[in-house]
């Protein structure tokens, strides 16, 4: 391929998943509670002028290494702030980690192959998702992205830079896939011996010296307080307990990377085992791509804190491995493999339709219509793929695959969300509050709305867990304003609520007020 085709291909990839990943940045709240507490918690960083300990209202914060927060405070300097701002780098690095497949892609396996990986990576479900949230998963995945690939290329310092980076973005975690997934590779295949040219010693130092300076800066204004907080909480013990009951679930990821890696699930089987049977030039590669992606889904599994989010790591090795089998099933005409896949794709998109219209119907009746479109769309996009699969087109089978992405996630993101945005953002009950507030009384905040009512209020307010509710109802009699979880105001006897007035509800959230004597 000449470099006008490599240019060309970089412009459609940068062109339709840019499209995907920044066409609704700003276009909707963002989601409690994980989205506010990025956003604001940069946005204290600028307030204070300390870039070095992350802090949540007011009081220092320990959750998360400052990488991201640093990225939403310089996005905040260019765009001004709000929901674009905050969500900008997951997905600049979204588009980012997409070329990043390509032109890897096309010196691992060939032009086309990468060309077909970055697309899928782009189009897929949870790769978009994740592409518009201000959290720090996409941010991570490209580091790490970033360092397997110049591993495979032989490029060992920035290996060590990303991989670092990494660490900035959300701890050990990062180091530690790096090690075992190139051990892991250099053990399967025999070639420890690579390890005495990737340049170790420079190679660390140069780690260190990326990795290190915020976590020695932290440790020494902080202590043992950062370590314990940051390293043997929210690393150690979060590992090893369940933080929610989805840890539980050995199997929980097995759902989320079928739903995840939408619509090119009906792919993954048969580009796994291609990848694993591979005998040719490119057989170390799907190895490497293999052991990535065990690695990621293996470490998350045994994991007793579970989150969706969590595995978005091993969608680009998924993905380089999907376009390498599409590409090589079109060269060697395998219509037979793609007819079954149009069919599988067909039976996912039907359960899928099933699942939304008994959520919908369920959950509200708003729901219902803009349901019954992305229904449409679906079924659409099932009969056009089963109808160019028969035919033997594997580019219009493709390129159908890709257009009916764009499609659908924009019915998704223009006519569902708005829908159920009520129920996952307080942003609609805190414009509310503010229309009702006096200006000084106290204000109390279920914990899990407390990040977006601070960033959208401008005011800290008063946390609240869900059993303090009646003692802090009945602490004083001085006016008080409150915003909790409904099915816990509902849980008040009828004594309490006698002496509060309701000022707004929304889905699960309630706004009242004790007005006191």
């Amino acid at each position: 391929m000449t470099d006008k085709n490599k240019w060309l291909h970089i412009a459609i990839i940068i062109g339709i998943v840019g499209i995907l990943m920044f066409s609704y940045l700003g276009s909707q709240p963002l989601m409690d509670p994980d989205e506010p507490v990025y956003a604001e918690t940069a946005r204290e960083m600028l307030q204070v002028h300390d870039f070095i300990s992350p802090r949540i209202y007011g009081d220092f914060w320990y959750d998360k290494p400052p990488m991201y927060y640093w990225l939403v405070a310089a996005a905040s300097q260019v765009f001004g702030g709000g929901e674009f701002a905050a969500r900008f780098p997951s997905a600049f690095f979204a588009v980012g980690g997409s070329l990043l497949v390509y032109l890897s892609g096309r010196k691992l396996f060939n032009e086309r192959a990468g060309l077909l990986a970055a697309l899928v990576l782009g189009t897929s479900l949870e790769y978009f998702y994740l592409g518009n949230a201000a959290v720090t998963d996409m941010t991570l995945t490209f580091f790490l992205l970033a360092a397997l690939l110049s591993f495979l290329h032989k490029n060992y310092y920035l290996l060590y830079s990303f991989a670092a980076l990494g660490v900035v973005t959300k701890g050990p975690v990062a180091l530690f896939f790096c090690v075992v997934i190139i051990g892991g590779y250099l053990m399967l295949t025999s070639t420890l011996a690579t390890v005495k040219q990737m340049k170790a010693g420079k190679g660390i130092l140069l780690f260190a010296v990326i990795a290190l300076p915020w976590y020695v800066a932290m440790y020494y204004f902080h202590g043992m307080d950062f370590i314990d907080t940051f390293l043997g909480f929210h690393n150690v013990t979060r590992f090893l307990q369940p933080e929610h009951s989805s840890g539980k679930l050995w199997y929980y990821y097995i759902p989320v990377v079928i739903l995840g890696f939408f619509p090119w699930t009906a792919f993954l089987a048969q580009a796994c085992y291609t990848g694993w049977k591979e005998q040719g030039q490119e057989r170390k590669t799907c190895t490497f791509l293999l052991i990535w992606i065990v690695t990621v889904f293996g470490f998350f599994s045994l994991s007793q804190t579970k989150l969706v989010s969590y595995i978005l790591p091993m969608y680009p090795p998924l993905a380089m491995l999907v376009g390498y089998y599409f590409d090589k099933a079109w060269t060697q005409g395998r219509y037979k493999a793609l007819k079954l896949s149009a069919i599988a794709f067909g039976g996912a998109a039907a359960i899928l339709i099933a699942g939304l219209s008994y959520a919908s119907a369920v959950v509200s009746a708003e729901l219902i219509f803009p349901v019954r479109m992305i229904a449409g769309v679906l079924t659409i996009l099932a009969a056009a793929v089963l109808y160019h699969s028969y035919r033997h087109d594997f580019g219009k089978v493709f390129i159908t695959y890709v257009v009916g992405m764009v499609v659908f996630t924009a019915f998704l993101m223009l006519h569902t969300l708005p829908v159920i945005t009520p129920a996952v953002s307080v942003k609609p009950m805190v414009e509310e509050f503010k229309q009702q507030y006096d200006g000084q009384a106290p204000v109390y905040i279920a914990k899990f709305y407390r990040p977006g009512f601070v960033y959208y209020s401008g005011l800290a307010g008063i946390e609240l867990n869900s059993e303090e509710l009646a003692a802090a109802v009945l602490e004083k009699n001085d006016k008080a304003y409150f915003i909790v979880q409904k099915e816990k105001y509902d849980k008040l006897n009828s004594d309490i609520r006698s002496k509060l007035r309701v000022l707004a509800a929304h889905e699960d959230k309630i706004l009242f007020v004790r007005d006191g004597n």
